[in-house]
C-alpha cells in the first residue's frame, strides 16, 4: 500500500477552504473536508490515478461543481509514497 504524506501547507489550504465555505454559510463544511480527505486516501491503492502534469506532478480530481476540488501531488515510486502538495477548489486559478 502506498504511503500518503500531506505537506504542512495543506493545513493552510484546508483553512482557506473552510473560510470560503463559512463566508457562503455552507452548512456541511466539515463533511466537505472529510470528503476531500477520503478522496485523497484513494492514492493509497492507486497512486497514478491523477492526471499527469509537468515535473512529475499529478492532479487528483475530487468531486464536481460546487463540491469540486483538486489535489496536487507527486508520487515517488522508489519509496512508494504520494506527497500531497496542495489542495484547491476547481474554480480557483492555480495553486498557492
Amino acid at each position: 500500500m502506498t504511503k500518503v504524506e500531506l505537506a504542512p501547507e495543506i493545513r493552510d489550504d484546508i483553512e482557506r477552504i473552510l473560510v470560503h465555505l463559512a463566508y457562503y454559510e455552507v452548512a456541511d463544511a466539515g463533511l466537505r473536508i472529510q470528503e476531500i480527505i477520503q478522496a485523497i486516501a484513494v492514492l493509497e491503492h492507486n497512486p497514478l490515478i491523477g492526471r499527469p502534469l509537468s515535473a512529475g506532478k499529478r492532479e487528483l480530481i475530487i468531486g464536481q461543481q460546487s463540491r469540486g476540488y483538486l489535489a496536487l501531488y507527486k508520487y515517488i515510486p522508489d519509496i512508494d509514497t504520494a506527497f500531497v502538495l496542495a489542495i484547491r477548489s476547481q474554480k480557483e486559478l492555480g495553486y498557492e
